[in-house]
């Protein structure tokens, strides 16, 4: 447990940050963690300030939040996991919370939100070459950034101020409490899994939103059931996958869906991918409404995934990280009851498979 309590220790927090961020002109999660902190600890530490880089914590009502958002007009939405960061401009329309569980569907945002994972927010304003950024900005337990939203220049700035006035926490302390993330379990033993019975239950999916329970009632964790449903639902490709399906997808002006997870959210963009650049290890989409960045040389293992459903096969592209985390799955563009697009079938068919050298 991690804890940031004193004003002076808020100060020397705040000077190195703004120190290290002049001097390497990096990002806030990296500067954070050249300190040996996570993002929420040093934004924490600007609690309350007033000038250069200000935050305002939240009262919680993180829902609430997100349902207001509408009225505040275009935003960008930024959701990003270890290796990779979506990013999607647009108004946050038919926000929606069931339980723990929240909903954004609107035809540019489209999230699905997981609110027990949100444990603490701020707003952050800070001054840069085109102008001040402002933000919404929310992180788990652990310290780690679920969601961030950012003001764009069509954002009605007065509804987005005030947003964050009616959700402003009346203390403005710069304590905080975060806990280690620990790692991700490790898969049960193959032997122990029923894999006929998960083929069975495979093959009998009728809705793709079936996997997620699919996967718990066997006990097993999604990048296992890739390999043990090898040859079967599965095939395993190369790493370079990615960037083939984005280079192809421009090329042949596909529509397709980008999913990015955290443990607090999934964000997804349903479109075009035109402006597709490769920089050093980083493959990107740099479209006005939409940017990507994914570390390619991160991706250990990528599969393309065949689920039945009652309107055909839906089939995706699925990457994972190292420690066995998902870092993206990619689909043609399809809505429920309209079967999915041949073309991008023939383009998940055109990757090659894995090949170890």
């Amino acid at each position: 447990m991690s804890t940031i309590e004193l004003d002076t220790t808020a100060d020397d927090v705040c000077a190195r940050f703004a120190a290290l961020r002049s001097e390497k002109k990096i990002r806030h999660r990296d500067a954070a963690a050249a300190m040996g902190l996570t993002e929420a600890e040093a934004l924490a530490a600007h609690a309350g300030r007033r000038d250069g880089l200000i935050t305002r914590r939240l009262d919680g009502s993180f829902s609430q939040i997100v349902a207001s958002l509408a009225m505040a007009g275009p935003l960008m939405a930024l959701t990003r996991n270890e290796t990779a960061v979506h990013e999607r401009t647009g108004v946050y329309d038919n926000a929606s919370v069931n339980g723990h569980v929240g909903l954004v569907v609107g035809p540019d945002i489209d999230l699905r939100i997981f609110y027990h994972q949100w444990k603490h927010g701020f707003w952050v304003e800070e001054k840069n070459d085109r102008g001040v950024s402002r933000s919404l900005q929310f992180f788990d337990a652990h310290g780690d950034a679920v969601h961030k939203i950012f003001n764009r220049k069509d954002t009605d700035e007065v509804a987005f101020r005030s947003i964050a006035g009616m959700f402003e926490a009346g203390t403005q302390s710069t304590a905080i409490e975060v806990t280690p993330r620990t790692s991700l379990p490790a898969p049960r033993a193959n032997d122990a899994i029923d894999a006929k019975g998960l083929e069975q239950k495979w093959a009998a999916m009728t809705d793709t939103h079936e996997f997620f329970g699919l996967l718990k009632s066997f006990d097993v964790q999604r990048l296992q059931a890739m390999r043990l449903m090898q040859d079967k639902f599965t095939r395993r490709v190369n790493g370079n996958a990615l960037w083939q399906t984005l280079s192809m997808a421009s090329e042949r002006d596909l529509e397709i869906m980008v999913f990015v997870p955290n443990p607090g959210c999934i964000q997804i963009h349903t479109g075009p991918v035109k402006n597709v650049q490769r920089m050093g290890t980083w493959a990107n989409v740099l479209d006005p409404m939409f940017n990507l960045h994914l570390r390619e040389d991160l991706i250990a293992d990528a599969y393309v995934v065949e689920k039945p459903t009652s309107e055909g096969v839906v089939t995706s592209l699925e990457l994972y990280a190292a420690d066995g985390s998902s870092i993206a799955w990619l689909f043609g563009k399809r809505k429920p009851g309209i079967p999915e697009l041949p073309a991008w079938r023939a383009l998940a068919q055109e990757l090659p498979a894995f090949d170890a050298s």
